[in-house]
């Protein structure tokens, strides 16, 4: 994404930076809070690994991934350090599985909405005249703006059905056990043939359509507590 906006040569420099400090938030907040929801999930429904290795917490640096922090900061995408999870440990363990991963994506929309409040919030304020709607506040939208969207993206990457992403452990919980085999027999040739494909924009277009609906969907949400204001 800053690779995107550098080019574009469209954004200023403040728009910019605007970009970077709302990708830094959602990597030493957001990201932690991700993998954590993983761990917390799994802990409730009776693995205790994440616990015992000390990745129940929202330090960040128990979480981060350089590289998938970095390319979420050049590119638009990108991960943190896997919370580990033993199936073996849940009553159930395709549900407990597609659970504890259902629980990464969702905290990432929690934090979109979270950001359209606030968002929303602040304008409410700004059309009533509390707060001066300048220059300055005008970034501040741009900052929410951008956190929201980098969330979202997030969200909806992450469902996608392929390893290593939550949404293959989601759809595991409904594939017979053949099937599940087969996927983790060829896990790494997956995840090689998805990150290939991102690369090369193979998945913009359903990407795309998924993120606007669902920014639709969650500016449509926190917009109405404050529709009086407007």
């Amino acid at each position: 994404m800053l690779i995107s906006l550098l080019r574009s040569g469209s954004a200023n420099v403040m728009t910019v930076i605007m970009y970077i400090l709302s990708t830094l938030l959602t990597i030493f907040l957001v990201l932690p809070l991700h993998e954590c929801a993983h761990g917390f999930v799994a802990h409730k429904l009776g693995d205790n690994t994440a616990k015992r290795e000390g990745r129940l917490t929202l330090n960040p640096m128990k979480h981060i991934d350089y590289v998938g922090a970095a390319l979420l900061l050049l590119i638009g995408f990108g991960w943190a350090k896997p919370v580990p999870v033993n199936p073996r440990n849940f009553k159930n363990p395709k549900a407990g599985m597609a659970l504890s991963a259902l629980a990464g994506p969702v905290s990432n929309l929690l934090a979109a909405v979270a950001a359209g409040l606030l968002r929303n919030g602040l304008a409410a304020l700004c059309a009533n005249g509390i707060l001066p709607l300048n220059t300055f506040m005008a970034y501040v939208f741009v900052f929410f703006q951008f956190l929201i969207t980098i969330n979202i993206g997030l969200a909806v990457f992450n469902f996608i059905p392929v390893p290593p992403l939550d949404g293959s452990k989601i759809l595991m919980a409904f594939l017979p056990d053949k099937a599940i085999y087969w996927i983790n027999q060829r896990q790494q040739f997956l995840s090689m043939g998805l990150f290939v494909v991102v690369m090369l924009g193979g998945l913009n277009g359903i990407l795309s359509i998924a993120d606007n609906f669902l920014y639709d969907i969650i500016s449509w949400l926190t917009y109405l507590p404050f529709s009086w204001a407007f």
